[in-house]
């Protein structure tokens, strides 16, 4: 595997990169250059390369007033899964959630994406709930996952790839 370089979403460039890996992942939640734009205001996005290529990207959404749930999104290309690039997408986001102070870490996957639902239960991700936004047809999946202390550091041990010790 390559190491994928992970990096703040910075330029006109990288916000369509961003958002070509989120519109992959997500069509039914595809969003315009300008919401894109809105949301790098609000959350802290990122994308993975290797080399010069964009192969996932990434969303925190910081803890809301008083609210000590962060949500974390990690986004890799059908071609580039199974690398490692989710877990290291996943570190970085839940790194900067804990910094933030969450207690508690929340992630949204479409139920058909069964791949990033296996990736978020093996992760200690345990399902929330199932529902179907207003006038769509996709079923959305929360998980959510509860801070694990581990020997001092603030990733949990379960980030590791299933089997890698």
């Amino acid at each position: 595997m390559s190491e994928a370089r992970i990096v703040p979403v910075e330029g006109e460039k990288a916000l369509g990169e961003w958002r070509h890996v989120h519109n992959v992942i997500v069509p039914p939640a595809a969003l315009s250059l300008d919401e894109v734009r809105e949301r790098a205001g609000r959350y802290r996005l990122r994308n993975a390369y290797v080399g010069d290529v964009v192969v996932g990207c990434s969303t925190v959404r910081p803890p809301r007033d008083g609210d000590a749930v962060a949500t974390v999104i990690a986004r890799v290309l059908p071609g580039h899964r199974g690398r490692g690039y989710g877990t290291a997408l996943y570190a970085d986001g839940l790194a900067h959630a804990w910094a933030l102070g969450a207690r508690a870490v929340e992630t949204c996957v479409l139920a058909v994406n069964e791949e990033g639902l296996r990736f978020a239960r093996a992760r200690g991700f345990a399902e929330t709930d199932r529902y179907v936004l207003d006038g769509a047809t996709e079923e959305w999946v929360d998980l959510r996952l509860d801070r694990l202390e581990t020997a001092g550091t603030t990733i949990p041990s379960i980030l590791r790839e299933p089997g890698v010790r």
